[in-house]
């Protein structure tokens, strides 16, 4: 396949074929990240992505079942462009189970519940979102661009056009001071939004940052794996749902997952069995894994 630099995909994707479909992140304003800092964005011209799809019908046959649009926002791209990537895909892939592609809050909501709905019968059913956090301080801090209230109406939007909604927060984005507003706030957030799926990943600081400067400067503490479990469990406790939680990333202390409501008994009784082990029995400590991981 055809890459321009390097392309990301969320875990849950591993197995999709992945298509890019633009370079690099619209907005790229997001404190904590660099994974698009040096990149202009742009989009790839529609022919090139065709092409793509082409190319992988020769590698890999038509039973492609999943597919990735890459980079960052995806979402960003005109209606008419995601409907005829969305038509091709399916067109090629006869087994198409669904096509996939990340969208942030502050550009779902640029487009119109018909104009979604018409990408979704085109074959784009999944969005992944970064939220990060509900807590309305750090949420302006790290500048994604949105505010509590408008991720809410955004997320509601587009599900309401029959669009599955992934949703990814942040465990210990907040550090050790404002944990307690972190774990409330997007409990509170996402039972008003309730997407289909909540998906945790822990905050590791990307070399080069405003959020890495904040905790080398000593503005921000990482938590440790209990500390980041109490987190979890103030999280898991105040989530109403309905919504799937998981813990599907190798940054994460502890695989917490279940159905809320449903399974919150079981998940904070997990929860509870891990903060009696010692901290030697979890992951190295977040520190150790900065400039090794994404």
């Amino acid at each position: 396949m055809r890459y321009e630099g390097v392309v990301y995909r969320p875990p849950s994707e591993a197995g999709s074929l992945i298509i890019q479909a633009t370079v690099g992140c619209p907005h790229n304003k997001c404190a904590f990240c660099a994974m698009y800092s040096d990149v202009k964005f742009r989009a790839r011209s529609t022919e090139e992505i065709i092409e793509d799809l082409d190319l992988a019908l020769e590698t890999y046959g038509n039973t492609v079942r999943t597919v990735f649009l890459a980079d960052g926002n995806c979402a960003a791209l005109p209606c008419a462009t995601l409907v005829q990537i969305g038509e091709a895909a399916s067109d090629r892939f006869p087994q198409l189970e669904r096509i996939t592609m990340y969208g942030s809050a502050k550009f779902l909501v640029k487009k119109s519940q018909d104009e979604w709905r018409k990408i979704a019968a085109a074959g784009i059913t999944r969005i992944h979102s970064g939220l990060e956090t509900g807590d309305p301080t750090t949420l302006e801090e790290i500048h994604k661009g949105v505010t509590p209230d408008e991720a809410v109406a955004s997320f509601r939007h587009v599900m309401g056009s029959g669009i599955e909604l992934s949703v990814y927060l942040m465990v210990g984005i907040a550090g050790i001071e404002r944990w307690r507003e972190h774990a409330i706030g997007s409990a509170e957030l996402l039972s008003l939004a309730s997407p289909d799926f909540i998906r945790l990943r822990t905050f590791v600081p990307m070399l080069g940052t405003a959020w890495c400067e904040r905790w080398t400067d000593g503005e921000l503490t990482l938590l440790s794996a209990h500390e980041a479990l109490r987190e979890t469990r103030l999280l898991v406790e105040r989530l109403e749902g309905p919504t799937m939680l998981l813990s599907d990333h190798i940054s994460n202390f502890l695989d917490v997952h279940g159905r809320l409501p449903e399974d919150r008994p079981t998940m904070l009784r997990q929860i509870d069995d891990a903060l009696e082990r010692p901290l030697s029995a979890f992951r190295p400590p977040t520190e150790t894994l900065i400039g090794a991981m994404l």
